[in-house]
């Protein structure tokens, strides 16, 4: 089977963005702004549109022009509610930066080079990052109207691969001393996506040493963790529990799989 290209790849993130940021906006059409969110302690809908949308115009500045290092982020974190938020004109706004970051996207092409916050350094690091963040919020903003949330397999088993690739790299701990700590002797995660396709959807994460590796295939392991798509997704983003009540079954060493979640997952914390 032929590889798309890096171009047909940068374009599906694109659509990506816009349709998951659609969808957002749809669901949480009619609602209160003030209304919490649950997933994000202390936010409400307006903080969190606020967010998505800094998140989209922040990165889109960085495509747009080249940067070669850091660029300021108050518009991702300072994300305070104004008087008279709502969340029609939040959500024109929201729509509006995406479609701006899918163009800017599409004009700079996958290859050109950027800063990114770990390896990739094109924008195509970012079209996938800010697909994964709309992702994610999507299921905050619904979770907050109390909707149903759904999502493709495609996006839900691209989006796990992402975030175990972070996984292995140590900028994604708190700490060199927190990595460490997670890693011994026969220290190994598998991961079991149950609705995945025939062929996908297992991953064998190697704790045993530095470096932190990620393969696909089923091989016996410290703790095994199983369940659908996009319940392992929202797990790994602390939006599931390791239950069976959330659809999630945890065998072997259910401390292990904590830890590991927790301390690969500090980037998002951050």
């Amino acid at each position: 089977m032929t590889s798309p290209s890096l171009h047909a790849v940068l374009d599906r993130y694109a659509d990506r963005i816009t349709d998951q940021t659609a969808q957002l906006t749809s669901t949480i059409a009619g609602a209160d702004a003030t209304a919490p969110v649950p997933g994000c302690p202390g936010w409400t809908l307006a903080h969190l549109l606020r967010h998505v949308g800094g998140a989209h115009r922040w990165a889109e500045t960085v495509v747009r022009t080249r940067a070669t290092g850091p660029v300021p982020d108050e518009q991702v974190n300072l994300v305070t509610p104004e008087a008279d938020d709502d969340v029609p004109a939040l959500s024109a706004w929201l729509v509006e930066g995406a479609a701006q970051f899918a163009d800017t996207l599409r004009e700079a092409g996958p290859e050109v080079r950027v800063w990114t916050v770990a390896p990739g350094g094109t924008p195509l690091f970012w079209a996938r990052r800010m697909t994964y963040e709309t992702v994610v919020h999507r299921f905050d903003a619904t979770a907050a109207v109390g909707g149903t949330y759904t999502l493709a397999a495609d996006v839900a088993l691209d989006g796990l691969e992402e975030w175990l690739e972070f996984s292995t790299l140590p900028q994604a701990y708190a700490s060199e001393a927190e990595m460490q700590a997670l890693l011994g002797p026969g220290r190994t995660v598998h991961f079991h996506a149950t609705d995945a396709p025939e062929g996908e959807g297992e991953w064998l994460i190697d704790l045993t040493g530095a470096p932190i590796t990620v393969s696909h295939g089923h091989k016996k392991s410290t703790a095994a963790v199983r369940g659908p798509l996009t319940d392992l997704l929202l797990l790994l983003y602390l939006r599931r529990t390791p239950t069976p009540a959330d659809g999630i079954e945890v065998l072997g060493d259910e401390t292990l799989f904590s830890d590991w979640v927790r301390g690969a997952g500090a980037w998002l914390r951050r």
